[in-house]
């Protein structure tokens, strides 16, 4: 197991954002984390990668125990968190939001090989390697997140909401993007309201409403249960 997340509530002042959620990420797998606004899915990325602390609970990664460890430390040990609205540094060219992604790595010339084995997996990207990223299109700022999230080397990604605002055709982008990240290895936690996409890309998933898990189990079995049907999926 990867990473295994133990009753965890969140708080915002009196509000309870997250009320006891357990969930576990296998290696090389991909959980879909499935729910509607205000389901408790960000706050639960962000606490998973050290930027909101738990009241109650625990979080392992690779059998260590990481709830309350500074955000800088889980990057160091493996975990990528690309948030919602992607978040690249607009003033900076590609090829910089890049080269920040590998900021904690000392070896410049594997970094080097890096970006080139990026700009390999999203030749736009190459196009524009001195664009300011701002001047990206959203389809293509969410391909610099991603790339800017690998270049770190992670075991993890943590990846919200990437295809928010986005066409149908560039959503199908996103869907092969994740599906490339997880043939190379790597560990994805999506969260996603495009249910219908979430679950077909992962292995498992969890259904939150209200900071609570009330669905979780084999995420193709999930897309078949009428509850999720009808309520994520329109059918």
């Amino acid at each position: 197991m990867l990473l295994e997340v133990e009753n965890l509530h969140v708080r915002y002042g009196k509000a309870e954002a997250l009320r006891g959620i357990s969930l576990a990420v296998d290696e090389g797998t991909v959980v879909a984390i499935v729910g509607a606004n205000g389901a408790g899915k960000t706050t639960l990325l962000r606490t998973i990668s050290g930027l909101k602390k738990p009241t109650e609970g625990s979080i392992r990664y690779q059998n260590e125990q990481i709830d309350g460890v500074p955000p800088h430390r889980i990057a160091q040990l493996g975990i990528a968190h690309i948030p919602e609205g992607r978040m690249v540094f607009a003033p900076m060219t590609v090829e910089e939001n890049l080269r920040i992604g590998a900021h904690l790595r000392r070896n410049r010339t594997e970094v080097t090989r890096d970006i080139e084995s990026m700009y390999a997996l999203f030749p736009v990207l190459k196009e524009k390697r001195a664009d300011a990223a701002g001047s990206l299109s959203g389809g293509q700022q969410q391909m610099l997140a991603v790339a800017r999230a690998l270049m770190a080397r992670p075991r993890l990604i943590l990846m919200d909401e990437p295809s928010i605002g986005l066409s149908p055709i560039l959503v199908a982008e996103v869907g092969q993007i994740i599906k490339n990240i997880h043939s190379e290895g790597t560990s994805v936690v999506l969260v996603e309201q495009n249910a219908r996409m979430a679950l077909r890309l992962a292995s498992r998933a969890y259904i939150l409403e209200l900071g609570r898990v009330i669905l979780e189990g084999d995420a193709q079995e999930l897309a078949k249960d009428q509850r999720v049907k009808e309520s994520y999926l329109g059918a």
